[in-house]
């Protein structure tokens, strides 16, 4: 059990030794449905699935009427951290900060140390999520 200055302090560290990166580029999620799956390309940074459609995390190919548009950045995180409550962590910071959510999609690659993340936010805020997440990587 952790009080909550342990958690905050300890994710703190956490954020500070994960690799930051901040992906070029607007992105968007293409739809297909589910018995149709996407095709994976160097591009997709992300794919899931409900029960009605895939969803694939790709760079905007065109403009078009209701298509969201967002900024990506990612982390890897080393495999002795202990990540456990980031995600909250984080986007509760982000949404006190920038008054919007954030979408979250979540890997692992043993390879490199386990669990990383990929973050989304409205493409107009991206620059102000990064000095957010700036901020708490160096206080």
């Amino acid at each position: 059990m952790e009080t909550a200055e342990q958690t905050e302090q300890r994710l703190r560290r956490v954020i500070d030794q994960a690799d930051l990166v901040v992906h070029d580029g607007v992105w968007c999620f293409e739809e297909s449905p589910a018995d149709q799956p996407p095709a994976l390309t160097p591009e997709t940074l992300a794919v899931v699935r409900d029960q009605e459609s895939w969803s694939r995390l790709v760079p905007v190919a065109q403009e078009g009427d209701g298509v969201e548009r967002f900024g990506v950045f990612s982390f890897h995180f080393p495999g002795q951290a202990d990540n456990s409550g980031f995600v909250g962590w984080l986007a509760t910071h982000l949404k006190a900060e920038l008054g919007t959510g954030v979408f979250v999609i979540c890997g692992s690659n043993r390879a490199r140390g386990g669990i990383y993340d990929y973050w989304g936010c409205p493409i107009d805020l991206l620059d102000q999520a990064i000095e957010v997440v700036r901020a708490l990587r160096v206080s």
